[in-house]
């Protein structure tokens, strides 16, 4: 059983976040062409929402996962990925696009609190550092696939296509995700919904590991709504080769995850975690000093490969911490936070960027992750001194 979901939630993690970052990255042309979009502010009011939106229903998800087979949430959410995919291209008014955007975002809100704690419950001990890096690696590689065609098809086609393909896409390897499980039963016949104690005591046994998960979540959001218009705005890259910049930065990250447990192994856990937080701040604050696009380039790349290592490591780490029977609700206070920490931070930044430029919210956001690393630095070497 642990092998088919391991299988199929990785395929539901790529189909996930692949379409959550081909969305936005409609934005910068969008823009460009004052069509929809007219302002930085506009885009931050996007995510803004959609995140939003993802908060409230990760919570409602956990509140009542333990009633339905993972197999029939699975199935709901891809359908309607693919339907409001669809459903967003025909959107002619700025309004019609926030409206089907929250749509989109709401059926994208499965995946991270649902399928990651079946993973987590899955492989426990050992074994949690291999599983979390393949079935994240697997959403990256989906998101990697996503941006090196997605750029291209951009700069060639109208904005419509990626959204339409994608939609296509997930319906087919939906069906074969909801294959590998169909027959697996998961549905807990002793669930009762969480209290609202129940939350703040999962919240407890994972505060030590909040900051990270602030810092990931809101490095993750700066990076796919406004590094696709820093490389196309500021640096004025082709849709095309924006693309493959943020290929490059999923690509590596996509490698960095899927070889994660060998390198906890090696390196250890806590060295990866205090490596990711720091190098991967420099890394933002790169990318908004470069005044030229070899350095943005670099920037990016090095982001991907130390931002990704915080993924698996909070996971692992929060997977090992709670007992099995909050997992779930654990994996959804992790999402959650992501969520809200990102989309407080683009909604600012769309501001930010409008009166300051491109740059500072990637300033800002390399500022905020020096200080989430020197937090997890000191902590260590107190722990090391005691």
């Amino acid at each position: 059983m642990h092998k088919r979901i391991l299988f199929s939630a990785s395929i539901f993690h790529g189909l996930n976040d692949a379409a959550g970052v081909i969305v936005p990255l409609t934005f910068p042309l969008l823009y460009s062409q004052q069509v929809i979009i007219s302002r930085y502010a506009h885009i931050g009011i996007l995510s803004n929402l959609g995140l939003l939106v993802t908060f409230v229903f990760q919570i409602v998800i956990a509140q009542t996962s333990e009633r339905f087979e993972f197999r029939t949430i699975l199935l709901g959410s891809v359908a309607g990925i693919a339907a409001t995919l669809f459903l967003i291209t025909t959107a002619s008014t700025f309004l019609a696009l926030l409206g089907f955007y929250g749509l989109f975002r709401m059926f994208a809100s499965f995946y991270h609190p649902l399928g990651i704690a079946w993973v987590s419950r899955t492989h426990p001990n050992q074994s949690i550092d291999k599983a979390m890096g393949i079935q994240g690696g697997s959403g990256d590689l989906g998101v990697f696939i996503a941006y090196l065609f997605t750029g291209f098809l951009l700069q060639k086609t109208q904005w419509t296509t990626p959204l339409v393909a994608w939609g296509i896409v997930s319906l087919v390897f939906g069906a074969i995700s909801y294959g590998a499980v169909r027959k697996v039963s998961t549905r807990s016949q002793t669930f009762s919904p969480p209290q609202f104690g129940h939350w703040l005591e999962t919240l407890k046994m994972i505060r030590v590991y909040v900051p990270g998960i602030i810092f990931e979540g809101a490095g993750w959001a700066i990076t796919v709504y406004y590094a696709p218009s820093l490389f196309n705005h500021k640096f004025h890259l082709p849709l095309g080769r924006t693309g493959l910049a943020m290929a490059l930065w999923i690509g590596v990250g996509t490698l960095i995850t899927y070889f994660f447990g060998a390198l906890s192994r090696k390196v250890g856990r806590t060295t990866l975690t205090l490596l990711g937080c720091v190098c991967s701040s420099l890394a933002l604050l790169l990318l908004g000093f470069a005044a030229r696009i070899n350095g943005a380039v670099l920037g990016i790349f090095l982001l991907g490969v130390f931002l990704f290592i915080l993924y698996p490591a909070f996971q692992s780490f929060v997977g090992n911490t709670v007992p099995a029977a909050s997992q779930a609700l654990a994996f959804s206070l992790v999402a959650n936070i992501q969520v809200l920490s990102g989309a407080v931070v683009v909604f600012a930044a769309g501001f930010l960027a409008d009166r300051f430029g491109l740059s500072s919210p990637f300033l800002i956001m390399g500022g905020l992750g020096l200080a989430v690393g020197t937090f997890y630095v000191v902590r260590a070497l107190r722990g090391r001194a005691e």
